[in-house]
């Protein structure tokens, strides 16, 4: 429990879900099917990325299709991928956690997400790491809103990264909503591509609550759309790079209705080889990051169903 969440705070987590169901679909209501706006030289696109190898894994084709049509494209990276103890083992051959491996670990994640980036066509000026706490987000948003959290994996309570959008900034709630509205006065995102608070993992729940609170502040609500990775046991399925098979929607999508963008030849292509950049990460989880190089991406227009708890 936390005696510094504000009390608005505690309220907008509990009650941002349903809200942003129903709002966002009112907003279905008056558009096509399909999930994704129309894509031509004016779409402004921000992807909303936890970590470093989500925004290839969910969304490398929308993020090639703006670029083709002459838009422009960006990704936030809330956090670095700095809070992985298999990576520790695996990539940094250590057994027990040592806050300077993980921040080294994290220096290789981000420059591997500028090789991925750059591999999908976006400038580093459109490539924002905030840098905060890999698998604290959560405690960011509720117990941490104004009380800096203190990170088990780095030993840090403010963003120790230099090339990060603004070092030094606390790991608190209300620093880390700040650097995203940052962010989003940069871009001015037209279509905003974010995890759904139904995905498993704590990091991409929290990065979707992040995204509802901020763009629903902007009464924006209607320029979001949903993809999950973490989506249920053994999903996707099969593992492995099958990529002559449709991505088919994982059981945490149930009640999300997402539709399928369909990538053509040369952005499953690109989309691979900005998977593969991920070198550390290819080492402990190939077959399950390859398995997202399929024909189809999927997104929804609603992030969680309806009548689901928001702690699920």
């Amino acid at each position: 429990m936390s005696h510094s969440l504000p009390p608005i705070a505690a309220l907008l987590l509990v009650m941002a879900l349903p809200h942003a169901a129903a709002g966002a679909a009112a907003a279905a209501a008056e558009q096509r099917a399909e999930s994704l706006p129309k894509i031509d030289a004016a779409t402004s696109l921000l992807v909303v990325s936890p970590h470093p190898d989500d925004e290839s894994l969910c969304c490398a084709g929308v993020i090639q299709r703006v670029l083709h049509a002459g838009g422009r494209a960006s990704v936030v990276w809330v956090t670095s991928g700095d809070g992985s103890e298999l990576d520790l083992l695996v990539v940094e051959k250590s057994l027990f956690v040592k806050p300077e491996k993980l921040r080294d670990l994290a220096a290789k994640r981000m420059q591997e997400a500028r090789t991925a980036a750059a591999l999908l066509g976006l400038p580093a000026e459109r490539q924002f790491f905030l840098g905060y706490p890999d698998r604290g987000l959560l405690k960011l948003l509720t117990d941490n809103y104004a009380t800096p959290y203190h990170s088990k994996y780095t030993a840090a309570a403010s963003v120790p990264y230099d090339t990060a959008l603004f070092p030094g900034h606390p790991y608190t709630g209300a620093s880390l909503e700040r650097d995203f509205e940052a962010v989003l006065e940069r871009v001015r995102p037209s279509l905003v591509l974010a995890p759904s608070p139904q995905d498993t993992h704590p990091d991409h729940r929290a990065s979707g609550i992040l995204t509802i609170r901020a763009m629903s502040r902007r009464d924006a609500l209607s320029r979001v759309r949903y993809w999950i990775i973490h989506g249920g046991e053994g999903w996707p399925s099969p593992r492995g790079l099958y990529p002559a098979l449709p991505l088919t929607p994982p059981p945490r999508s149930r009640g999300l209705t997402p539709s399928a963008f369909a990538l053509d030849a040369a952005e499953q292509r690109r989309k691979l080889e900005a998977v593969r950049a991920y070198r550390t990460q290819m080492e402990v989880m190939s077959s399950f990051l390859l398995a997202f190089v399929r024909t189809t991406e999927l997104y929804s227009v609603i992030p969680v169903r309806d009548g689901a708890p928001t702690n699920e």
